[in-house]
């Protein structure tokens, strides 16, 4: 995997500054975006300016496009929130927003995803994207997922996702990092979804639409925003 700081974004934006690709986060042209990857690299898909990948920028267009949330006065809470975002939702005068995170330093509020330290029924809006496949209890996070959300509002839970499985692969017994990146794909990973991801979240109480979002965009737009296509949005409602 390349490692990539905010600190270089500037350099490598002057260097790769062009035409062919763009970032609709920021709206920035380049002539090629970077590599990434844990073992096997994907060329093409790290923005030199926001540091996005294909999940990030899909999100963007999402929430752009489908959703209100530019707009809307809203109560925002976001699990360990993206770099790529961060900086841009802290500054929305229409959210009210709130970054969590067990370990994070930079987030407002140190919580754990299996006890928030949240009343129930607070938020318009939860976002908590790859993060639920390092929970050994996913059940019981997305559970205080669902309770912090309030009734009507929305949750979006992006995960690695393999949807040629039908059920979830996950074992305990493997514990070591070489083994869980082995198995999961990352040696911090604790298993691989399948298609059965979106009804581990119907069974706490969301109704999941499972939006799979490049579908609405032209083969053009795909090429030229670098997405994936394919990748499923899980979007929850309660």
């Amino acid at each position: 995997m390349i490692k990539m700081s905010y600190l270089a974004t500037p350099f490598l934006s002057v260097w790769l500054k062009g035409s062919t690709y763009v970032d609709p986060i920021d709206g920035k042209g380049f002539k090629r975006f970077l590599p990434y990857g844990y073992g096997e690299q994907r060329p093409n898909v790290l923005s030199p300016s926001t540091l996005s990948l294909e999940r990030h920028r899909l999100l963007w267009l999402y929430l752009q496009n489908e959703t209100d949330f530019f707009e809307k006065p809203l109560k925002v809470l976001h699990m360990a929130p993206e770099q790529c975002f961060l900086s841009i939702f802290k500054k929305m005068k229409n959210l009210d927003y709130t970054t969590a995170d067990l370990y994070s330093p930079i987030v407002d509020v140190k919580a754990d995803i299996l006890n928030l330290p949240f009343e129930d029924d607070q938020f318009d809006l939860v976002l908590c994207n790859h993060v639920l496949e390092h929970i050994t209890d996913d059940h019981k996070a997305m559970s205080e997922l669902y309770r912090v959300i309030k009734p009507g509002g929305l949750g979006i839970f992006q995960v690695p996702q393999n949807i040629e499985l039908d059920k979830t692969y996950e074992d305990p017994s493997i514990v070591a990092p070489e083994e869980r990146a082995a198995h999961f794909g990352q040696y911090d990973h604790v298993r691989v979804y399948g298609k059965d991801y979106f009804d581990r979240l119907r069974k706490v109480g969301f109704k999941v639409e499972e939006v799979d979002y490049s579908k609405k965009l032209s083969p053009e737009l795909l090429e030229k925003y670098c997405l994936a296509k394919g990748e499923i949005l899980p979007v929850c409602r309660k």
